[in-house]
């Protein structure tokens, strides 16, 4: 059974949270392990979305620092700044509609996010998308 764009964007932003996760502990961790420990088959569209913010993950930082006031993305919890992550690389890399994107961002942070982070999180990528 294959899964949807929107399944596949919470497997990466799961797979963003435990490297994160890892990172910040200390813990060796590959990349390649986490994402075969949450997908069952290969899937590239989830591969290029995760190594692109590993790659680019201090481009997003403060691409975010930048757009919140008196707030630093350290700051937020792990799964919020994987979702804002996951969104802005969607946002400056790839050709998917803004709107797909943010929805699937804001849908993320419903589920995973308290209000406070949802919220914060729109405003930087509405502020990102305004620029």
């Amino acid at each position: 059974m294959s899964l949807t764009r929107s399944e596949l964007r919470e497997k990466i932003m799961i797979i963003l949270y435990q490297y994160d996760l890892m990172n910040s502990n200390k813990l060796n961790c590959n990349i390649e392990d986490i994402i075969k420990d949450n997908l069952d088959v290969e899937n590239d569209f989830v591969k290029d979305i995760v190594y692109g913010v590993v790659t680019y993950q201090d481009e997003l930082d403060k691409i975010a620092n930048e757009k919140m006031e008196n707030w630093d993305i350290k700051r937020i919890d792990k799964t919020g700044a994987a979702i804002l992550r996951l969104a802005l690389y969607e946002l400056k890399y790839t050709d998917t509609p803004e709107v797909v994107i943010i929805n699937e961002a804001i849908e993320l942070a419903k589920k995973y996010s308290d209000d406070n982070v949802r919220k914060m999180i729109n405003a930087v990528l509405d502020k990102y998308i305004k620029e």
